[in-house]
């Protein structure tokens, strides 16, 4: 068969499967499983599609995670009562809709997802998902979602994609897309513009503070993973703004620091000892402007998260430097990165990961950071030192796998101390305000020696 011929024989594959939002959604019965596919890439028309379907179902469990806009299922009258949301890590918009019943959280461990869908979990009844246009080769690209989507489609039933054109064709390695042989059912949406990701709300003083700390680590030709938020961000901007040069990208998700460092001539990957040349990444969300970026960039590698967050993988890399969040953490150095006492924020995804991964490298560091204190709703300050962690919250790294701490106070490395030494560093590190009390506590607790010097 000629070349052109095959293009051929796939347009008219094409045109077999093509069928519209509401005829693809009539495959979905009372009790499946329907997955969503992840991030930018859920469904718009088809989820539309399905919400107009709400009174004839029940029971429908739908898996997604990290929404960037409000899914129609959500808004029909009585949802939860037709649809249960299960996610693998929480978004604002997520989070706000577990109070009506509506969504769950499902906790993982992000490099083991694509496992738990080949061995584990029950089996897709459905997946539905945006991808780019067909290739001439005959492939549709999950975009900057390739996360764990093929191992899902690969335990699913049947398979729908939704067509969006503005959604950007990432580059990859393997696992980055899907053939239209292997697909059932076709819809072309209306091509929604993609879904935007923002930063939270930034503390320039603090964000800027904690940033100096850890960029002064940062060594020429190291590798990098940032997490979301301000603070990782603000380590973006201070790179940029820094001698340092030759710098790599193998991370979980791709941001938009990412972006703005390479603009700025930091990142080329160039001692990367694999994948040289590529930033290595398992999903990306953004600015429009970001996603133009990733659009058939080669510099930009998209591959499953089982690649990304392998700590093997990590470890491989010399100089590996990861940088993430904590909502809160105690004077033993338990790090809660997703949950206000049982209220779940986020998810673990791969921090933990990261956290392993960095320490194995040759030259690696792994830095969690926060600001020493927050505001509640009321305007309150709070600590985000707390002599334990609140009733109910989430250990997301244990007291011994942290590295670096970091808060606009400081830095210290826990590694290898005990107790009392690690609560003194800890307190250290804390706003001046609650010292004395977190002192207090950890005499209370048997973790303060009299020969302590005073915080």
């Amino acid at each position: 068969m000629a070349y052109s011929d095959q293009q051929q024989y796939f347009k008219e594959i094409y045109q077999q499967k093509l069928t519209t939002a509401d005829e693809a959604v009539k495959v979905i019965k009372s009790g499946d499983w329907v997955d969503y596919g992840w991030c930018s890439g859920h469904p718009v028309a088809l989820d539309q599609a399905l919400a107009r379907r709400a009174e004839e179902l029940e029971n429908v469990k739908v898996r997604g995670g990290i929404a960037l806009w409000i899914p129609a299922i959500f808004q029909v009258p009585d949802a939860a009562s037709h649809f249960t949301w299960n996610s693998w890590h929480m978004s604002g918009i997520e989070r706000k809709y577990m109070k009506e019943g509506l969504v769950f959280y499902s906790p993982i461990r992000y490099s083991e997802l694509p496992r738990y869908y080949r061995e584990h979990v029950e089996r897709n009844n459905v997946i539905m998902m945006q991808v780019s246009p067909m290739d001439k080769h005959g492939y549709f690209n999950f975009g900057p979602n390739a996360s764990h989507l093929m191992a899902a489609c690969e335990k699913s039933d049947v398979i729908i994609v939704e067509v969006n054109e503005n959604m950007p064709r990432c580059l990859g390695g393997f696992e980055e897309g899907i053939h239209v042989s292997q697909v059932n059912y076709i819809v072309e949406g209306d091509n929604p513009p993609m879904g935007v990701l923002g930063n939270g709300k930034p503390d320039p003083e603090v964000d800027r503070a904690v940033a100096s700390y850890i960029v002064e680590e940062i060594p020429n030709g190291a590798c990098l993973q940032l997490g979301i938020g301000g603070m990782p961000n603000a380590v973006g901007a201070m790179i940029a703004e820094s001698d340092l040069k030759d710098l790599g990208v193998h991370t979980e998700m791709y941001v938009e620091s990412f972006k703005d460092l390479t603009l700025a001539g930091k990142i080329t990957g160039a001692r990367k000892n694999i994948d040289q040349g590529r930033q290595t990444y398992a999903f990306g969300a953004g600015s429009q402007d970001f996603y133009d970026f990733l659009d058939n960039n080669p510099q930009c590698m998209s591959v499953p998260v089982d690649y990304t967050n392998d700590v093997r993988v990590i470890a491989s890399l010399d100089n590996f430097m990861s940088i993430n969040n904590a909502v809160d953490l105690d004077l033993y150095g338990q790090i809660n990165a997703e949950s206000s006492g049982i209220r779940q924020i986020s998810g673990a995804g791969g921090q933990l990961d990261f956290v392993l991964g960095a320490y194995l490298s040759k030259g690696g560091k792994s830095f969690i950071c926060c600001s020493s204190t927050f505001k509640d709703k009321q305007g309150v300050v709070h600590s985000r030192i707390r002599p334990t962690l609140k009733e109910g919250s989430i250990v997301t790294d244990t007291r011994a796998n942290v590295h670096w701490l970091v808060t606009e106070y400081g830095k210290v490395c826990l590694k290898g101390l005990s107790t009392w030494e690690k609560a003194e560093a800890i307190i250290g590190l804390a706003h001046p305000d609650f010292r004395e009390e977190l002192i207090k506590e950890a005499e209370k607790q048997g973790i303060w020696r009299r020969t302590n010097k005073r915080a």
